[in-house]
C-alpha cells in the first residue's frame, strides 16, 4: 500500500473504531534512515519503531530485528528522513484566530470560536505538534475540544486545557474593551486570595488540567500597562497552593519584571512571555526551578500585519515597545541558564506555523538541540508527562515527526514535516 493509502486507511479505521468506543488494538512498524535521540543530541541510524495500541513497544537500530512483531502489522517506511518525538507547544490558543483581532471578534457568535478550534487543532497536528498546552479559552471550549479529540470524533493534538485564564478586574484576563453599560463580571475575574482559591477549584471541577493566570498587563488588552502587575503576590500564592494541592501546574502570563518576580516567589511553575525580566528575576527562576516560556516568533507576524486584521493601534504600539526587548531578554535568559520551554502563543499568529519559532530561538542564542529539547524533553517535564511524551522510548506514545535532512544543522527543517504520526497512526504525509 502507498503511504497516502496507509494514511487514508489509518485515519478512517482509527476514527471509526474510536467513535464506536472500541480500543484500537493495532501494531505499526515505522522505519526510516535516521532518528534523533533528543536526550543525547545524537543521530541513530536506521531505526525501526514498533507501536502497539498507540505506544512504542520496541525500538531497534542499524538493521537489528525488533521484538516479535505480528504478521499483520502495518508497515510504514518513511525512507530518507529523520524521525523525532512529536513536538510540544506549551502556549497555544486553539480557540483563537490571528486573522480576526480587536473589535472584529465581536461580529461572531460565541460558539464560532469552538467551531474554528477544530480546524486549528488539525493544522497544529499536521505541523508536527502532537501535544499542546492550551492556556486560556472561554466557556471551557478547550476542554470540549480535548474530549472530542480523545474520543476520536475529530483529529488533533493531545491537549492540556486551562479553561478560563484567571486575572484581576480590568486586567489582561478581563474584558475591558467595552463601556460600563455592557459591564459584566467575567468568570475569569478574582479579587482576593479567597476568590482565587475558589476559582481554581471551579476550573478543576469542569476539566481544567492546568491553571493560567494573568499577573501583568498585556499587548492585546486595552487601557493597561503591558508590564504593570495586576494580581497581588497573595492572590498568586493562593492560586499556586490550591492548584498544587490538586496536582495541577500553574502558568502565568507576565511581561513586567515585578509581576514575574512575584509569580516566581508565589510558586508559579511557568512564566509566559517574560518580556521585561531582569537578571534578578532570572536568578530567582534558576533558584526556584521556574520555567520561562517565551513566544519570540510572533512579533514578526504582529508587526507585519499591523492593524489589517483588526488589531488596535494601542496594541500594535505595545508590541513595538516590547518585541525586541523580549528577544534580548530571551538571549540573556539562555546565557544565564534559565530553564526554557517552547511556547508560541499560536492564535496570535496563524495556527500551523508553530515551528517557525525554532529558527528564532537559534537566532537569539540557543543551539538547535536546545531549541528542540524545549519542545520535547523539557516541555514533557513541565507538563508532568515525561512518561508519555517528549522522547521516542518504549512505553511512550508513538507520536513521531519526520523531516528531510538534519535538524541539528538546519532547524528550519522542522517547519516542513514530511510525515506526522500520533499514537503510531499517520495523520499527515507529504
Amino acid at each position: 500500500m502507498t503511504i497516502s493509502g496507509i494514511l487514508r486507511a489509518s485515519l478512517v479505521s482509527a476514527l471509526a473504531m474510536a467513535a464506536a468506543g472500541q480500543a484500537i488494538a493495532e501494531t505499526t512498524v515505522i522505519t526510516a534512515a535516521r532518528m534523533l535521540d533528543v536526550e543525547k543530541g545524537a543521530m541513530v541510524d536506521r531505526p525501526t519503531i514498533v507501536v502497539t495500541d498507540g505506544r512504542i513497544s520496541a525500538i531497534a537500530v542499524r538493521g537489528e530485528a525488533p521484538a516479535v512483531v505480528p504478521a499483520d502489522a502495518k508497515k510504514v517506511d518513511l525512507g530518507d528522513v529523520t524521525l523525532l518525538p512529536g513536538l510540544i507547544d506549551m502556549h497555544v490558543h486553539l480557540t483563537g484566530l490571528a486573522e480576526i483581532g480587536g473589535y472584529q471578534s465581536l461580529k461572531y457568535t460565541d460558539s464560532f470560536w469552538g467551531a474554528v478550534s477544530v480546524g486549528n487543532a488539525l493544522k497544529t497536528l499536521r505541523a508536527g505538534f502532537t501535544s499542546v498546552r492550551n492556556v486560556g479559552a472561554a466557556n471551557f471550549q478547550d476542554v470540549g475540544l480535548k474530549e472530542a479529540i480523545d474520543g476520536g470524533w475529530v483529529p488533533g493534538p493531545r491537549i492540556t486545557p486551562a479553561g478560563y485564564a484567571l486575572g484581576a478586574t480590568g486586567g489582561h484576563c478581563d474584558n475591558n474593551a467595552l463601556p460600563p453599560s455592557y459591564d459584566r463580571k467575567e468568570p475569569s475575574v478574582v479579587n482576593s486570595p479567597q476568590e482565587a482559591r475558589a476559582k481554581v477549584r471551579w476550573l478543576h471541577k469542569y476539566g481544567a488540567e492546568v491553571i493560567k493566570i494573568c499577573a501583568t498587563g498585556g499587548v492585546f488588552s486595552l487601557g493597561d500597562s503591558v508590564g504593570g502587575q495586576q494580581l497581588s503576590y497573595e492572590e498568586m500564592k493562593a492560586i499556586a497552593d490550591e492548584a498544587h494541592m490538586l496536582h495541577m501546574r500553574v502558568a502565568s502570563h507576565a511581561h513586567g519584571d515585578e509581576g514575574i518576580k512575584a509569580a516566581i516567589l508565589a510558586g508559579i511553575d511557568t512564566i509566559e512571555h517574560c518580556s521585561l525580566a531582569s537578571d534578578e528575576a532570572m536568578k530567582l527562576a534558576i533558584q526556584h526551578k521556574t520555567w520561562f516560556d517565551m513566544d519570540i516568533y510572533n512579533d514578526d507576524y504582529i508587526l507585519a500585519t499591523g492593524t489589517a486584521n483588526g488589531t488596535e493601534q494601542e496594541s500594535l504600539d505595545k508590541e513595538k515597545a516590547i518585541g525586541l526587548k523580549q528577544r534580548q531578554t530571551f538571549q540573556r535568559a539562555v546565557k544565564m541558564g534559565v530553564q526554557m520551554l517552547f511556547g508560541t502563543d499560536a492564535g496570535v499568529y496563524p495556527h500551523g506555523d508553530n515551528a517557525r519559532q525554532f529558527a528564532k530561538m537559534v537566532e537569539w542564542g540557543m543551539t538547535p538541540i536546545q531549541a528542540i529539547r524545549a519542545a520535547t524533553t523539557s516541555a514533557a517535564q513541565a507538563l508532568d508527562r515525561s512518561d508519555d511524551v517528549g522522547v521516542l522510548a518504549i512505553g511512550h506514545y508513538g507520536d513521531i515527526v519526520a523531516v528531510k535532512g538534519d535538524p541539528l544543522t538546519d532547524v528550519r527543517t522542522l517547519e516542513h514535516p514530511v510525515a506526522v504520526l500520533k499514537g503510531g497512526v499517520p495523520v499527515a504525509m507529504r
